[in-house]
């Protein structure tokens, strides 16, 4: 198995059956009861999934930074303009539009969780 791949339940049980001396003979004599106990110690040995929360909380973080970006930049461009109707970049309309809407499809709840 890759190091990169995480163990299964499966593989956790093949390996225990292949390694561990005396399995393969109680397999052959009580195959029922012997795949019952193999089955439950694979599946408390193999980890829980853990999520990597740092990825979320750094794009979390640069998305939100862009948001204020934009909208201290266009507060910035309104008391500069010297027109009484400030022209804000379409740029800074699409950033900050994109960032609200990634920021959005980040931190709703996944329809799967309910």
């Amino acid at each position: 198995m890759p190091e990169n791949q995480k163990p299964r339940s499966a593989d956790v049980l093949v390996n225990t059956a292949i390694e561990t001396p005396g399995v393969m003979d109680q397999l052959k004599a009580h195959p029922e009861e012997t795949l019952k106990k193999l089955a439950e110690q694979s599946t408390q040995q193999v980890p829980a999934y853990v999520p990597d929360t740092w990825i979320y909380r750094m794009v979390v973080g640069s998305l939100g930074f862009v948001c204020i970006a934009v909208v201290v930049g266009s507060i910035g461009l309104a008391f500069v303009s010297d027109s009484s109707e400030a022209k804000i970049p379409d740029i800074l309309t699409a950033l900050g539009s994109a960032a609200i809407g990634a920021l959005a499809g980040i931190l709703a709840p996944s329809p799967s969780s309910k």
